[in-house]
């Protein structure tokens, strides 16, 4: 297994902590893309999956996220990070030119891997997107209209049925365990009726997979966006009494099972 390396690019409001699990001669290039508060130091597991079918992985720690700049958790534009994530994927395509690109999004970062996918659609062989935070989400409007964004802690046994995995996360120092900040959900709002407006996914191969007990992305209001943008190569992996985030529930493998055989199906 490769070395991890973290460097630094310029962004557009800063510079951007970049992961490389690093590969010479990729089968295909896998970016990983993040959710919030979080950081992608969390994807050990992930990435050395899909380093063993021949993946380079890589991905940013986004603007106000992990070690990269900003303040801590600030995001005003999603189009900016997505934006920043482009410049990130031009590096590694530069290095690996002609190798197919797999983008693989969580949670918020699914929403961002969605805009992505929309904006870059020709440059992608296929997109995996777990738990993503799309769709009409009723709790970004209630949360905008309190006078204060209330600072209730994460019950981090909603991330997953493994407690290691909440304990973990409640320890880690680079994940945010404040109250979300108000342009940050505007910039959500903004961004969420931009996906909604299309375009789709067309014949983009797309695999969907969320936890039947997430609590925190809320699996139905999801569907009524995949519904809207899923194309004619289209897969789901519904996990029962799954939870948020399926990257690291206690069948993990099950799941990542279920990824790197649509990759391989998608590459032939």
């Amino acid at each position: 297994m490769s070395e991890q390396k973290i460097s630094f690019i310029k962004g557009g409001h800063g510079d951007i902590a970049v992961h490389d699990w690093s590969r010479d001669r990729p089968r295909f290039l896998a970016l990983l893309v993040h959710g919030y508060g979080e950081h992608l130091g969390r994807y050990q597991y992930v990435a050395r999956t899909l380093e063993a079918q021949g993946a380079r992985v890589f991905g940013p720690d986004h603007l106000g996220h992990g070690l990269s700049q900003g303040e801590r958790v600030l995001i005003e534009d999603y189009d900016a990070v997505v934006d920043d994530v482009r410049r990130v994927v031009e590096h590694f395509q530069q290095l690996h030119p002609d190798v197919p690109l797999v983008v693989i999004g969580h949670s918020m970062g699914g929403m961002i891997a969605t805009r992505y996918a929309q904006r870059y659609r020709e440059g992608i062989r296929a997109l995996v997107l777990s738990g993503p935070l799309i769709g009409e989400r009723t709790l970004i409007s209630d949360l905008l209209d309190l006078p204060a964004i209330p600072n209730e802690p994460l019950d981090t046994a909603t991330l997953s049925r493994d407690p290691a995995v909440g304990e973990a996360y409640q320890a880690d120092p680079l994940v945010w365990h404040g109250p979300f900040k108000r342009p940050t959900l505007r910039a959500m709002q903004q961004i969420l009726a931009k996906i909604n407006a299309g375009p789709g996914f067309g014949t983009l191969p797309t695999l969907w997979i969320h936890g039947d007990d997430d609590r925190l992305v809320l699996m139905a209001e999801s569907q009524t966006a995949i519904d809207r943008l899923k194309g004619s190569d289209f897969d789901a992996m519904i996990n029962p009494g799954g939870r948020h985030e399926s990257f690291n529930e206690t069948n993990k493998d099950q799941i990542l099972k279920r990824v790197t055989d649509f990759i391989e199906r998608v590459l032939g």
